[in-house]
């Protein structure tokens, strides 16, 4: 063997042996694994033990039919009975007016933000205003609304307040989870969609939107969980009602979160302690059901690629 076929096949032996890992890439690769998994871990333990706490604390007030269906007029702290049926409509009622008008503007500004305004001084502005509108805190927005609502146009403490102090907080969480989505959408689609000669608007309508949709829907269930929780727009707009209300323009409201609040005094009674954990309970089944609804509708409403 000539010492050139010795060279090469000894050069072919060591390239063999490139796929396996050093001894120092393997530490690290095994010691990334380890640190993310226990962060995961770490993560994963206060929520399952809320979780754990809340549902065995109070799923057994769920199985009963009139917590679904009754309200808790004329049930006193330490009576057992009634149900949680006006706090749940009430929730809903205000949440869906939140959505309503939080919503469309979300999605226009953040449109507005990636489409017509990127990379100007308006956008830079509106940016930093809405990254300021998301750290203020949910007493703030209601008592900005107490000032507007009730002292300077005179209007009582009513459901639609609070509802639209939840706009203030609602708001910033849509818009942002929006833009972030438009930014995902390849501006192949676009320019495609420019190539064919459709105009701009309609391409945002039929193209970015649609593409975009199911991260729209799951930034706005986002919003919509942070601002079904808050207690603090109850306490200041709108007082807690033991009666079923369905008019958020007259009249208190009960609601889950100022529910809990109504009982939270008195946890050393039984009844009221069930009712707190069950109230907690049933808001957290609620933003579950609507996160499943939303992501049964995103999925159906999607572009489907071919």
């Amino acid at each position: 063997m000539t010492t050139a076929t010795a060279d090469k096949a000894a050069y072919d032996g060591r390239a063999l042996d490139l796929t396996g890992k050093s001894g120092a890439r393997a530490f690290k690769n095994t010691l990334a694994t380890v640190l993310m998994v226990l962060a995961f871990v770490l993560a994963m333990i206060p929520l399952l033990w809320i979780l754990y706490t809340v549902v065995t604390k109070g799923y057994h007030l769920l199985l009963n039919a009139d917590w679904w269906n009754q309200s808790q007029r004329g049930i006193t702290v330490r009576r057992e009975g009634g149900g949680a049926y006006h706090a749940i409509m009430g929730t809903l009622i205000m949440g869906l007016i939140t959505a309503v008008i939080a919503v469309p503007i979300a999605i226009l500004g953040a449109v507005y933000l990636v489409e017509y305004a990127k990379g100007t001084r308006a956008a830079r502005v509106v940016s930093f205003m809405i990254d300021i509108l998301t750290g203020v805190p949910s007493i703030v927005a209601a008592l900005f609304i107490y000032a507007v609502w009730i002292t300077v146009f005179g209007f009582n403490r009513v459901g639609f307040a609070v509802s639209l102090s939840l706009v203030l907080l609602m708001l910033p969480v849509v818009l942002r989870s929006t833009e972030e989505m438009l930014k995902l959408v390849p501006d192949e689609l676009r320019e495609a969609s420019y190539a064919l000669g459709v105009p701009k608007w309609k391409t945002i309508l039929k193209v970015v939107v649609p593409t975009a949709f199911g991260g729209i829907v799951t930034g706005v269930m986002l919003g919509l969980a942070r601002v079904m929780g808050e207690t603090a727009p109850l306490l200041i707009l709108v007082g807690y009602s033991k009666n079923i209300n369905l008019n958020p323009f007259s009249g208190f409201m009960g609601a889950l979160p100022t529910m809990i609040n109504q009982d939270r005094n008195d946890m050393a009674l039984q009844p009221a302690n069930d009712r707190v954990w069950a109230a907690a309970l049933t808001l957290i089944l609620l933003v579950l059901v609507l996160n499943l609804l939303a992501r049964v509708v995103a999925r159906f409403s999607a572009v489907k690629s071919k």
